[in-house]
């Protein structure tokens, strides 16, 4: 690790050694040790008792997260004619079809979120290059894929988020910005974790959730007992 600067070393002191915070007082310790001058992300990093190199061992799902990310999202929404006033009504950023096909294919990826009917996805198929590698594949299981665009739209926009275990049986996201109070981030991180205990798979044996830690964009993580996520 390189020499730390003075506001390091000030976060990493208020954050006691080896010791594990309820999810309440790591919400209120997260915004107190974050000193970065713009809005900064809160992460939370969940490390799973799970071999994501087995199918039946894959976490993978969405969360509506109660006070969305705070993150402005940008929407793509890739329909048929018929669909796009319900879309762009719904707060999509960009409609439309080939055009937008024609762009990914040259290399245009200035979104969050790629939003598609059943019917559209053949089409799509071949954007997997570009898309892949960014995590904007759409996706049924993500709720990306689906005949109601409109609705999908107005669930990503308020907080709907995506996420899936890595290869190294971690789930890393973001639950919201500093700037939200400490009772928002506790609510955000406790319904995400809530979401992962309930999609446990049934071959996972052992200790399901192994560790949580909550931290800023440039802040050190905070340690969660995992018992406290229940508590008030």
């Amino acid at each position: 690790m390189g020499k730390l600067t003075k506001n390091q070393k000030l976060a990493f002191s208020k954050i006691e050694a080896g010791k594990s915070y309820t999810l309440k007082e790591a919400s209120e310790l997260v915004k107190e040790i974050t000193t970065s001058k713009f809005d900064a992300s809160v992460d939370i990093d969940v490390r799973l008792g799970v071999d994501p190199r087995k199918a039946n061992q894959m976490v993978r799902g969405v969360v509506s997260l109660p006070h969305g990310t705070g993150k402005q999202v940008r929407v793509l929404v890739l329909c048929s004619p018929d669909a796009e006033a319900a879309a762009k009504e719904a707060g999509a950023d960009y409609v439309g079809l080939d055009e937008y096909i024609e762009k990914i294919k040259g290399g245009w990826t200035d979104i969050d979120v790629i939003i598609t009917q059943p019917a559209i996805m053949g089409k799509i198929g071949a954007l997997g290059r570009v898309l892949g590698p960014r995590g904007l594949m759409p996706n049924p299981k993500s709720g990306t894929v689906t005949v109601d665009v409109a609705k999908a739209v107005t669930e990503v926009k308020s907080g709907k988020i995506d996420f899936k275990v890595d290869k190294t049986g971690i789930i890393h996201t973001s639950i919201g910005k500093v700037s939200f109070s400490a009772d928002k981030i506790k609510d955000n991180a406790k319904e995400f974790i809530n979401t992962l205990i309930k999609m446990k798979p049934t071959s996972a044996k052992g200790t399901y959730v192994k560790s949580i830690f909550l931290s800023s964009t440039m802040s050190p993580g905070i340690k969660i007992d995992p018992k406290s996520v229940d508590e008030n």
